[in-house]
């Protein structure tokens, strides 16, 4: 593993960005920071990178991946849109927002990306990424750089620790402004569902468009990244809406609630977003029975946060040596 620094201002952007497209280019991968959490990309037109992202992070192939973009003229190019969701790209791109739409039969994305399915998930970021991958000037496929289920990384050394050993470049970009994935939104019916909940909430979403937006049923399947039951999960049990911590049990406080760690003191849900998957890593790491979580409002930000801790609670199979 290569770690650089990857911090737009600096004078040595450009060669690290000259890097950093070099090794995208002869189908190698980059973990790249984004405004969310840590991606592991990888040129999305070419198979073997593309298989090699699955493979390094033990992902089932029938769960896509998001196509990241830097603009919406190379998002057209994948996929079709139409006027309502032309207007979400305008407004919220670039941003923590992912759209499926149909994929395009002249789009240039190997199959494996979307898992074979008709749609694309499409999302352009912030800051770096975006540079980078103007500069590459084909998608990238990207999804977390951590190991598949895991808990998301928020910073270089979450990855690093993730992957050691691995034969990629690392990009230091510092911590992750948003700290939890994307919204993701499709068209399901007719009517444009939640497939995932993030910080683009449903009445930002429905004051862009106009239209309702709502969450998709439990029985919709995976139509798109992120919606596994299990996910984002730590080795500890995790335990949900709780006052006091269990015996042997780590506490993971919002509020005024006491605990080892607390994810906002005064509440504030777009900072205990921000500082979820950290805290989880860290208590995680105290090797405790379990790890018990202050109950979060289901509100704003609180739908995505709550989201992630469900399915990080999820019951999952144990894969030995865990």
């Amino acid at each position: 593993m290569q770690t650089l620094k990857f911090f737009p201002d600096t004078p040595e952007f450009d060669a690290v960005l000259a890097q950093s497209v070099e090794q995208l280019g002869v189908g190698g991968l980059v973990a790249v920071p984004t405004e969310t959490v840590y991606g592991l990309a990888a040129d999305a037109s070419n198979g073997l990178a593309v298989a090699s992202v699955f493979e390094m992070k033990g992902r089932p192939q029938f769960n896509p991946l998001i196509v990241h973009v830097s603009n919406l003229e190379m998002a057209e190019a994948i996929g079709i849109f139409d006027d309502k969701f032309r207007m979400l790209a305008e407004r919220f791109w670039p941003g923590p927002l992912t759209l499926i739409v149909e994929k395009k039969p002249s789009a240039k994305i190997h199959d494996l990306v979307s898992a074979n399915l008709p749609t694309i998930a499409l999302r352009c970021p912030r800051g770096g990424a975006q540079k980078l991958i103007a500069a590459f000037g084909r998608p990238l496929a990207a999804p977390s750089a951590n190991r598949s289920g895991k808990v998301s990384p928020t910073s270089a050394a979450h990855v690093a620790t993730e992957f050691s050993g691995e034969d990629i470049v690392l990009l230091d970009g510092g911590e992750c402004e948003v700290g939890i994935e994307s919204t993701i939104v499709g068209m399901l019916d007719g009517k444009i569902r939640i497939l995932r909940p993030g910080l683009i909430s449903a009445e930002e979403l429905s004051n862009c468009t106009g239209l309702e937006v709502s969450k998709a049923g439990e029985k919709t399947g995976i139509i798109a990244p992120g919606m596994m039951q299990s996910h984002y999960a730590p080795r500890s049990k995790l335990i949900l809406d709780c006052l006091q911590p269990e015996n042997n049990a780590a506490m993971l406080a919002l509020g005024a609630a006491e605990g080892h760690l607390n994810l906002s003191r005064t509440g504030d849900l777009r900072e205990a977003a921000s500082n979820l998957y950290r805290h989880i890593r860290e208590l995680d790491q105290m090797g405790k029975d379990s790890i018990c979580v202050s109950p979060i409002p289901h509100e704003g930000l609180g739908i995505a946060i709550n989201d992630r801790l469900a399915r990080a609670a999820a019951p999952r199979e144990r894969v030995k040596g865990e």
